[in-house]
């Protein structure tokens, strides 16, 4: 296997845990730049998706779980089970996102 598989669910079907590694995580804090505050705003204005905020969250979740996965193949992990998002807003427009799990060792059943 040449890459970390990840999933939602406490399995990873076709596949037996062999160790349990513990938790792995990654973080990131991210905001809007000014410019791009007053273009979502502006959005906002006519409804409907705002394509700035998406894109945004988008970058952050996908950061946090590359970090999540780098931590997890420094541990020895070749997978990432029971994995979750977690946000928090730390300050108005500064957002902390966490992606973490519970990293394994896994091989086919």
């Amino acid at each position: 296997m040449d890459h970390t598989l990840v999933t939602t669910s406490i399995a990873l079907e076709g596949y037996k845990v062999t160790k349990q590694l513990g938790l792995v995580r990654g973080v990131t804090v991210r905001s809007r730049s000014a410019l791009g505050n007053i273009a979502g705003g502006f959005q906002s204005l006519f409804g409907g998706r705002l394509s700035i905020y998406v894109e945004l969250c988008e970058n952050t979740r996908e950061e946090a779980y590359q970090l999540m996965i780098q931590h997890a193949q420094v541990m020895g992990a070749n997978a990432v089970i029971n994995m979750r998002y977690d946000a928090n807003e730390i300050m108005q427009g500064i957002t902390e996102v966490l992606a973490y799990g519970t990293a394994v060792v896994v091989e086919p059943a």
